[in-house]
C-alpha cells in the first residue's frame, strides 16, 4: 500500500468517487470552525481604520471567537455542518470523478499540454461541474453558518421549504454566477499547482506522505488567494432574500447583481473589503487542502490494494 498514485492509470471512476467523498467529509469536519469564522468575517461591513488597523483586525477575529462562544456555545462553530457535510460528500465525489475523466479525455484528444495544462483545464471543468450540481447545499451551508443567536430556520427541511415558498427555485442559486467565475480558475490553479509541485517533489525522492500534504497546502494557498474577492461576493449574494436582516451580521445591503455587490463593498470598505476573512481562509486552506489530497491519495491506494488482492 505504498508508492505514488497515478490518477490517470490507477483505479476506476468508482474509486475516484469514493476517495473524493471520503476526502471531502474528513476535510470538512476538520475545518468547520474556521469556515464559520471566515463567513462571518466576509459579511461584516467595515474593517477598522487608522494606523492600528492590522492589530485591530486580529482582535476582531478574537472578539468574534469570544462572541460565538458566549452567544452560541461551542456548537456555534459547527453551524451549517450537516448541509456542509452533504455538500463536501457530493462535491468531493463529483469533483474528483470529473477531474479524473477530464484528464483522461484531454490526454486522449490533445496529448500532454504544456505547463500541466491538462490538470489546469480538468481542474476548472471539475470545479464547475461539482459547483453547479451541489450549489443549493452551499447556499444552505452559508445561511446556517451566518445565523447568530436568533434562529432563521428551524431545520434544513424548514429552510428548503421557506426558500422555495418565498424566493422560488432561483433562490437556491443566488450567487451561482460568481461561484462559477471563481471556481473555474480556482480549481484550475489548485490542480495545476498541485500536480506541478507533486511531480517536482517526487523527482527529488521526497517522502510520499509529505508530497501530497505539502503540495496540497501550497496549491490551496495559491488558488484561494487568486480568486478570493469572488468568494466574498458569492457569500453576500447567498444571504439576499427576505431573511437578509436576520443573520449575525444584519447590515448586509440589498444587491441587484454581482457587480452591484462589488461596487457597494468597495464604496463602503475599499478593495480590502473584498478580502475580509482572507487570513482565516488561507489558514483554513492549508489544513483543508493537505487533509483533502492526502485522504484522497491514501484512499485511492487502499482501494487499489483491495482490488489487486494484495
Amino acid at each position: 500500500m505504498t508508492g505514488p498514485v497515478n490518477r490517470e492509470e490507477t483505479g476506476g471512476r468508482a474509486d475516484a468517487a469514493i476517495a473524493g467523498a471520503c476526502a471531502g467529509l474528513i476535510s470538512r469536519f476538520v475545518i468547520a470552525p474556521l469556515d464559520v469564522l471566515k463567513i462571518r468575517l466576509q459579511l461584516q461591513s467595515r474593517l477598522p481604520e487608522g494606523p492600528g488597523a492590522e492589530v485591530m483586525g486580529r482582535r476582531g477575529i478574537q472578539s468574534l471567537v469570544r462572541q460565538i462562544l458566549a452567544d452560541e456555545g461551542i456548537r456555534g462553530f459547527w453551524k451549517g455542518n450537516i448541509p456542509a457535510e452533504l455538500l463536501y460528500l457530493m462535491y468531493g465525489s463529483i469533483q474528483f470523478t470529473s477531474y479524473r475523466r477530464s484528464v483522461q479525455l484531454l490526454k486522449t484528444t490533445c496529448g500532454d499540454l504544456p505547463w500541466n495544462g491538462n490538470h489546469f483545464v480538468a481542474g476548472g471543468v471539475a470545479g464547475a461541474v461539482a459547483t453547479a450540481c451541489t450549489y443549493p447545499l452551499d447556499l444552505l451551508r452559508t445561511r446556517f453558518a451566518a445565523t447568530g443567536k436568533v434562529k432563521v430556520y428551524d431545520s434544513i427541511l424548514h429552510s428548503m421549504k421557506l426558500i422555495a415558498q418565498t424566493e422560488g427555485v432561483k433562490g437556491y442559486y443566488r450567487g451561482l454566477g460568481p461561484a462559477l467565475y471563481q471556481i473555474i480558475p480556482h480549481m484550475g490553479l489548485f490542480f495545476g499547482t498541485y500536480e506541478t509541485l507533486k511531480n517536482a517533489m517526487r523527482r527529488s525522492n521526497a517522502s510520499s506522505g509529505w508530497v501530497e500534504a505539502t503540495s496540497g497546502v501550497v496549491a490551496g494557498v495559491v488558488s484561494k488567494s487568486g480568486v478570493y474577492p469572488l468568494d466574498t461576493i458569492r457569500k453576500r449574494l447567498q444571504l439576499q432574500g427576505h431573511t437578509r436582516t436576520r443573520y449575525a451580521e444584519p447590515r448586509i445591503p440589498v444587491y441587484t447583481s454581482a457587480i452591484d455587490c462589488a461596487h457597494k463593498v468597495i464604496a463602503a470598505d475599499g478593495l480590502r473589503g473584498l478580502y475580509r476573512g482572507l487570513s482565516v481562509s488561507l489558514f483554513k486552506a492549508a489544513p483543508a487542502s493537505a487533509v483533502t489530497m492526502s485522504t484522497f491519495e491514501e484512499t485511492m491506494r487502499f482501494l487499489s490494494w483491495r482490488r489487486s488482492g494484495r
